[in-house]
């Protein structure tokens, strides 16, 4: 229902400046001109909301799911993308020279003066490289914070460019309703900004937490501690994640999103099970006793408190167990009578991380390396494991939370949902900011 409701408040959104334009607008043109006025229109007020759509406001990410709300942010990302290139190309020829004399309120064309469309094309030539860089993240050899910092600048860019194109050079966006409403939409785009990374790391550094261990779990996993400095903590639950800061101010953009392995019935202390992937994670071992830290968040809602379901299920692939191990510990620690199955997979046997904790649990453990004398599961989680973990009656009423490798979730969700399990009992997170 929530997804719903996120989709109806975005469609009214986007499609607000449309209305508005053909409220305020003056004679009819050819269906060509309209058509490319109303395409560039929509990519800039889907551009403009984009802002909102970037996971770090609580309200939107935590109500649908982080995961659902960065794969909406990617799609309409493409789709602006299409209908800002689409947009120049659909006007009927005309000829060059500035506005008209005959038509100095732009009802029936456009400026043509280069000073009033160079925005424009300057917006229309960094808007693909922005979208382009972000879907080859992962595959280009830079670091996630200077891409995060690539990309909050050139969306700023962009999102200026338009607005004075708009007004400048639009039919409709000279009009005195609609260059006041486009302001506001971009004030509102550009305080999310200030709100990020001015707001936020303020109300952080009131709050400032100390590493208290650094420790090795696997050849290339870690936990990593912290406990609040002068407050009570933060409150938040089991399976949430944060933004965490180590060792530089509370105004750095390097932060990573981390899930949080601890339970909040353990105290106000926060542990975090963190593999070394690259960037700063490589450096864990150089993180002493005592650094300072700051945490954004909690964010997610891979939560199962308060669900009625008899079972809970725990699916992780790698370091996926960081969430569900919070969400177990705060199972046990309260007593919760809910009975509890964990699948856990991973590549080689070295790479089992909490092992001793877990062997006291229903564990299933998957290898797909394994030992010449592994006797437990072996390949990876797929829907014939499923099938031999799990019963026909378990399928159908256990809430099954999922978090690893997007491949494994994605076979697991298609398999739970052939076997009738109800799509609201499946909960999964995927961390990509592509």
């Amino acid at each position: 229902m929530k997804q719903f409701v996120f989709i109806a408040v975005y469609l009214v959104a986007v499609t607000l400046p449309l209305i508005l334009s053909w409220i305020v607008g003056g004679p009819p043109r050819s269906f060509w001109q309209e058509f490319a006025s109303g395409l560039g229109i929509l990519a800039f007020s889907m551009i403009l909301i984009e802002f909102v759509l970037s996971g770090r406001f609580k309200s939107v990410s935590n109500g649908i799911g982080m995961d659902v709300t960065m794969r909406f942010h990617q799609f309409m990302a493409r789709a602006a993308l299409v209908f800002a290139l689409l947009h120049p190309l659909l006007y009927q020829a005309t000829p060059v020279g500035g506005q008209r004399p005959w038509d100095i309120s732009r009802q029936l064309t456009i400026t043509t003066d280069f000073s009033d469309l160079v925005t424009g094309i300057a917006a229309y030539l960094l808007l693909p490289s922005l979208v382009l860089l972000a879907i080859g993240r992962t595959q280009l050899d830079y670091k996630y914070e200077t891409w995060r910092l690539i990309h909050g600048v050139g969306a700023l860019m962009i999102a200026l460019l338009l607005l004075h194109h708009t007004i400048y050079a639009g039919r409709y966006g000279g009009q005195a309703v609609m260059m006041w409403f486009w302001l506001a939409m971009t004030g509102v785009a550009v305080g999310s900004l200030l709100y990020v990374y001015l707001l936020v790391p303020i109300l952080d550094k009131a709050r400032p937490w100390r590493v208290k261990t650094i420790t090795r779990l696997t050849p290339k996993q870690w936990e990593v501690t912290v406990v609040p400095d002068g407050h009570a903590g933060l409150s938040y639950k089991a399976g949430q994640f944060v933004w965490l800061n180590l060792g530089h101010s509370s105004f750095s953009i390097r932060e990573n999103p981390f899930s949080i392995s601890s339970a909040p019935a353990a105290g106000p202390q926060m542990s975090f099970m963190i593999k070394e992937l690259g960037d700063f994670t490589r450096t864990l071992d150089q993180i002493k006793p005592g650094t300072r830290a700051y945490l954004d968040g909690p964010y997610g809602h891979l939560c199962v408190d308060g669900r009625t379901e008899p079972g809970v299920a725990l699916i992780a692939g790698g370091v996926g167990l960081a969430p569900l191990l919070g969400i177990l510990r705060q199972l046990r620690l309260t007593s919760d009578p809910r009975a509890v199955k964990v699948i856990y997979g991973n590549r080689t046997d070295k790479q089992i991380a909490y092992r001793a904790e877990l062997d006291a649990e229903d564990v299933t453990y998957v290898l797909s390396e394994p030992p010449a004398d592994w006797c437990g599961e072996t390949g990876f989680i797929d829907g014939p494991l499923i099938d031999r973990v799990f019963s026909d009656e378990e399928c159908r009423d256990w809430i099954f939370v999922l978090c690893g490798p997007a491949i494994m979730m994605d076979i697991v969700e298609d398999h739970l949902l052939d076997r009738g399990t109800p799509a609201d009992h499946i909960l999964s997170e995927r961390f990509d900011y592509g």
